[in-house]
């Protein structure tokens, strides 16, 4: 007999996390002898917690297909932390008497790091009831910073709209430099990895060199070397861009941004790394400097994913399907770079072991030896993630997106009083 599975979207969005479901919730419906229906949870794990689970078999192919190239989290999603299953009993017990009133056997959490923790403690809480429950991770994080993949989908079309972005707004101010705004500011994603910041490098090449620094979470700031460096790059060209990690670190390894706030997960809130080094280079060297904030932007920009980024996530969210029919319980889908030249790769499962509670950050042969830029091998990495064109299909000179009905599903329990 089928079980049903559940689906849920985690955490920060990205511009193909939809593609994710897209392809997974196709793929579930190739198997109707195995999989019986899928539920997506409204806003993440809240939707198990509070039984909102939505009945994606009522969308019709079309629409489920749209999802591709449709950004956002299109069941929504959420930042909820749940502690080890021995001092979150409640919240365990109750996701787990939601997955046994509807029957399901296999609960797919797409997200990043703290999602994939969250799937492992869940999948320890259904091996200790002795419930039978298949976890399985799909990776999705525009921050590249999870373990046991090669790279993350959702990056790849960060990397390319930052890149775009820095390459097209350095060639504005080179345009005005004489007599206006001399040094532009980019403050990107990135809280303790500064993998988006690497990629702004990208926007310069042996074909259009462009006067860039980058500042990246691995490097301290120093704000003297920095000063000397922009005004060096002024100097020489008339002009400089400089990308900022929102996780930029001072020289004791505190957020040069820090607010003083907690999010959900108990991170500390930043805000404002790119407004301070701006702030602090027109102060100190007298120069007009402008600063912008790419922020929800980046991560939402489909009309600019990168077509291997589409690729990657489609691929883990129809692997998801294939590794929870093989029996697996408790792994992530990584990608694997199996050729550079030309660039192939291929999906594998990693027990989420291996991966829970672990960031990676960018590697030191990645960034240049002064700090302040990227190295050829960075390059190397970099360039396959951001290539191909996917655009969405656009409609009155607009892109044309999807939204679901998402029609949920009876409640058969006692309504959740706490989340």
């Amino acid at each position: 007999m089928p079980v049903n599975a559940f689906y849920a979207q985690s955490g920060g969005v990205t511009a193909v996390i939809n593609a994710s479901a897209s392809a997974l919730i196709l793929a579930t419906r190739e198997h109707p002898a195995r999989i019986g229906r899928l539920y997506a949870g409204r806003d993440g794990i809240l939707g198990a917690l509070r039984e909102d689970l939505i009945d994606t078999g009522r969308e019709p192919a079309a629409a489920i297909a749209a999802l591709s190239h449709t950004p956002g989290a299109a069941f929504g999603s959420c930042r909820l932390k749940l502690g080890p299953p021995a001092q979150d009993h409640d919240r365990y017990a109750r996701l787990l008497e939601v997955f046994r009133a509807h029957d399901i056997g296999y609960f797919f959490y797409n997200g990043g790091n703290d999602s994939a923790d969250t799937c492992l403690k869940i999948a320890q809480a259904a091996r200790a009831q002795g419930y039978p429950l298949a976890c399985i991770h799909v990776p999705k994080t525009v921050d590249n910073d999870l373990e046991g993949t090669d790279c993350c989908p959702g990056f790849g079309s960060v990397a390319k709209y930052v890149a775009t972005s820095m390459r097209e707004a350095a060639l504005d101010v080179r345009s005005m430099a004489a007599t206006s705004t001399s040094v532009f500011v980019l403050e990107v994603m990135g809280r303790h990895a500064g993998w988006i910041t690497a990629a702004c490098g990208l926007a310069s090449d042996a074909r259009l060199a462009l006067p860039l620094v980058l500042l990246m979470p691995e490097v301290r700031h120093d704000e003297a070397r920095v000063h000397a460096r922009v005004r060096a790059e002024v100097d020489r060209h008339g002009y400089c861009c400089v990308a900022v990690s929102e996780g930029l670190r001072d020289a004791d390894g505190r957020f040069v941004s820090e607010t003083g706030m907690h999010d959900a997960f108990g991170h500390a809130q930043l805000g404002g790394a790119g407004e301070r080094v701006a702030g602090r280079l027109r102060e100190r060297l007298g120069l007009k400097v402008h600063f912008a904030i790419a922020d929800y932007l980046q991560r939402s920009a489909r009309h600019l994913a990168a077509a291997t980024d589409l690729a990657h996530a489609q691929a883990v969210g129809r692997a998801a399907v294939a590794a929870a029919l093989r029996g697996e319980r408790s792994v992530m889908i990584g990608i694997e770079r199996t050729s550079e030249r030309p660039y192939r790769w291929r999906t594998r499962s990693v027990a989420l072991g291996r991966v829970a509670g672990r960031e990676r950050a960018l590697p030191r042969g990645f960034i240049s030896r002064d700090g302040f830029g990227i190295t050829a091998r960075a390059r190397e990495y970099l360039a396959p993630l951001v290539r191909g064109e996917a655009p969405p299909p656009y409609r009155e000179g607009l892109p044309d997106y999807v939204q679901l009905r998402n029609r949920a599903v009876d409640r058969t329990l006692p309504a959740w009083v706490r989340d």
